[in-house]
């Protein structure tokens, strides 16, 4: 083998090596959720932020806190609430003075968005207006603040979480908002065994200690590499024709026509392409296989299809929307 690539090969190797390490330590706390570890560590990958959503009591918090205790990063937990205001999130400026000379000038006070890692806890217990604040920071990496704007610091991730919009107190996410979020992640309730084992862990004296087995400048050379991986022609056409099959507009399937309001957009392939190839890394692979597509399918489409009123009174989801779609597109051969 060439050097070049067998020195790639073994970063490869030892990089995806600390992901495992990484799972373990996240083992430690969290029992079960394989699942939903998985697409925390692909939006990691991937350079991009994550949505989960489920009723409260199932760890999501606790989750986003232990991958962040094992990575030797920065983190910060915003507890989103109705009162919550944007200045509380971006920073505000305040007024100093120079003892030197008596001068007296506005000094802005940075808030907890300057971190590597922010937890957006409850995010949709606060109005659109606070919610907003989020936008430029998740798609530019930075925040303006009055005539300056502020770097934030790479790696740089947004893990938020939300309870069911069914629930009262809540605020749906505008569409603009959740376009933001490369993965909608659903957590659903844990198996007999895994709740046995829950509570058994939980209700006695000890505590697991996580260590941190990840660097900043680990995570940021895994996300070049994902870039790296590659994949076929072939793959991308598949990615197109099945995102392009979401808008009722342009849809050849009738399913589609008929339950959805809107469909995904362009972002949303690049978020299946990107997600697919940090799935096919975490596995250890260099090349993106159908199966990594259809693995990442529903959590990059499922705040990205929006099904119209009639769909929701007849019990039809997102979800259900994207299952007809992968049964209807297959690969075509290159």
């Amino acid at each position: 083998m060439d050097t070049e690539l067998q020195r790639v090969a073994d970063e490869v190797e030892g990089l995806t090596g600390k992901l495992g390490e990484l799972k373990a330590e996240i083992g430690k706390v969290i029992i079960g959720q394989e699942e939903i570890v998985s697409q925390l560590l692909i939006t990691f990958l991937s350079g991009g932020h994550a949505l989960l959503e489920g009723v409260p009591g199932l760890a999501k918090t606790l989750m986003i806190r232990t991958l962040a205790d094992a990575i030797d990063l920065s983190f910060k937990r915003i507890q989103f609430t109705p009162d919550l205001m944007p200045s509380d999130i971006l920073g505000t400026e305040i007024l100093e003075e120079d003892h030197s000379t008596g001068r007296k000038f506005f000094k802005f006070n940075k808030g907890p968005i300057f971190s590597n890692i922010i937890l957006a806890d409850e995010i949709n217990r606060t109005p659109p207006k606070t919610q907003a604040a989020l936008l430029e920071a998740m798609q530019e990496f930075e925040v303006t603040y009055g005539d300056k704007t502020y770097q934030l610091d790479r790696p740089f991730f947004i893990l938020a979480t939300q309870n069911p919009i069914e629930q009262s107190g809540t605020f749906e996410l505008p569409e603009a908002q959740q376009d933001r979020f490369l993965l909608y992640i659903k957590i659903g309730y844990p198996t007999d065994a895994e709740e046995t084992h829950i509570l058994k862990a939980t209700t006695g004296n000890r505590k697991p200690r996580v260590d941190k087995v990840l660097t900043g400048a680990e995570i940021l050379r895994l996300q070049q590499l994902v870039r790296e991986v590659s994949i076929s022609d072939a793959l991308i056409a598949y990615v197109s024709e099945m995102v392009r099959a979401t808008r009722p507009a342009t849809s050849p399937l009738e399913y589609v026509r008929e339950w959805v309001d809107w469909g995904a957009g362009p972002r949303a392939g690049q978020a299946m392409i990107l997600t697919a190839k940090a799935h096919a890394l975490l596995a250890g692979r260099l090349a993106v296989t159908p199966e990594d597509i259809r693995s990442v399918i529903f959590p990059v489409l499922r705040h990205r299809v929006l099904v119209n009123f009639r769909a929701e009174a007849e019990g039809i989801t997102s979800d259900r929307v994207t299952q007809q779609i992968l049964d209807s597109v297959s690969v075509k051969d290159s």
